[in-house]
């Protein structure tokens, strides 16, 4: 697993963590980094948890719209986080390829949710990717 893909999977951890708490998932970032019982958090982490955090209305709206018969609060918690990252290296990360941002989110859907979940965030952020370009123009 690459360094990205780590740090991807840690900012997860992070958003369901923050999600399933209720608190702000960058407060929760500032507790844990420096922390002498967490392992050390990798800088893309920190630009994932803050960009998802900033942005986090814009893409919660996406989801919503492009989820088909499923509400926020009716996705798994994991769900959620994923979704909510792979939109936002979809949208907001200029240097990741939008298909390297769908691909990343469906093997973090693989290894930590439902067998169902892969092809349920390939398909929102792939309903999404078609217009990509159209919304980062207006953002």
């Amino acid at each position: 697993m690459g360094a990205r893909s780590k740090a991807r999977k840690r900012a997860v951890d992070f958003l369901y963590e923050a999600d399933l708490l209720g608190t702000d998932p960058v407060t929760l970032l500032a507790q844990r980094v420096g922390s002498p019982d967490v392992p050390p958090v990798n800088d893309y982490t920190v630009t994932l948890v803050e960009g998802v955090h900033a942005n986090r209305s814009r893409i919660d709206d996406l989801i919503s719209e492009h989820a088909e018969g499923w509400t926020l609060q009716r996705m798994p918690a994991v769900d959620r986080a994923i979704l909510r990252l792979g939109l936002y290296e979809l949208l907001w990360a200029s240097d990741v390829p939008d298909a390297v941002a769908i691909d990343e989110a469906v093997e973090l859907a693989k290894g930590l949710s439902t067998d169902d979940s892969p092809r349920f965030v390939n398909g929102v952020l792939g309903r999404i990717a078609v217009i990509a370009d159209q919304l980062r123009a207006v953002l």
